[in-house]
């Protein structure tokens, strides 16, 4: 999968042992250019990776990912490991494709003329009529 963003946060770098060596991994925060942007943490493992990326708060990055999930102590936790990331020129993102319209929306064009300046009709004085109504 691929997210797109601004990079917004870098947390702190980790690192340990295990089996098979030492290791790394850092975990950075992203939000996305929607009407309603989403935050997404994705993690880096790996110091070639990290390095690699050479990843920046401020940056706009193409974020391609796997989602995977894990249980420990009977809980489930997501895991959003990225694999590539590239940076993306800023002025791109706007490029994007926008959301559709609305199926039933009118397009601008046939849209009714504002009524600025309106005035409704003046009103006819007739005895029958005993509603106040202009029509």
């Amino acid at each position: 999968m691929d997210i797109q963003g601004k990079v917004i946060v870098a947390l702190p770098e980790r690192t340990g042992v295990s089996a098979r060596g030492e290791w790394k991994v850092q975990e950075y925060v992203i939000e996305t250019h929607e009407a309603y942007p989403h935050k997404v943490v994705f993690s880096v493992f790996g110091a070639d990776r990290l390095a690699r990326f050479n990843i920046q708060v401020g940056q706009e990055v193409m974020v391609s990912f796997d989602i995977d999930a894990h249980e420990y102590n009977g809980r489930w936790f997501n895991s959003i490991r990225a694999f590539e990331v590239r940076q993306v020129d800023p002025a791109q993102f706007g490029a994007q494709p926008t959301a559709a319209p609305a199926p039933n929306a009118i397009p601008p064009q046939q849209q009714a003329a504002p009524t600025a300046g309106f005035e409704a009709p003046a009103q006819e004085s007739s005895e029958e009529s005993t509603d106040d109504l202009p029509f």
